[in-house]
């Protein structure tokens, strides 16, 4: 589930990056729809584009909560995916913001 291998420790660094991956794939169709305003010169450099985009997505959620993005705590990704999941209720349905909030959450219950 979004890049994490069960068979190593989950670590709070694990999460967060996974996150990140939930996010990439959450969003793939807004960023999508970049394409008919930009062009790129490689599939690559649109891939690294959307990279960055979602991460800034990620940090400033960190920012908002206060957190760390590279030190988080269990309980501060809580805070961090409750701000995703405000954000993306201005623009996601809310069984599929719930399904994703959903998935996450059990990652951080893994937290050993």
């Amino acid at each position: 589930m979004y890049g994490v291998d069960f068979s190593k420790k989950i670590t709070p660094i694990v999460v967060r990056d996974a996150i990140v991956t939930c996010l990439k794939q959450a969003h793939k169709e807004i960023l999508d729809l970049m394409d008919e305003y930009a062009e790129w010169e490689s599939e690559e450099e649109r891939e690294k584009f959307r990279d960055f985009e979602i991460e800034l997505i990620v940090k400033n959620a960190f920012k908002e909560a206060n957190v760390d993005y590279n030190n988080p705590r269990k309980e501060d990704l809580i805070k961090v995916l409750d701000s995703l999941a405000k954000l993306a209720s201005r623009f996601r349905k809310p069984e599929i913001i719930r399904k994703h909030y959903n998935e996450i959450k059990q990652l951080i219950e893994r937290i050993e």
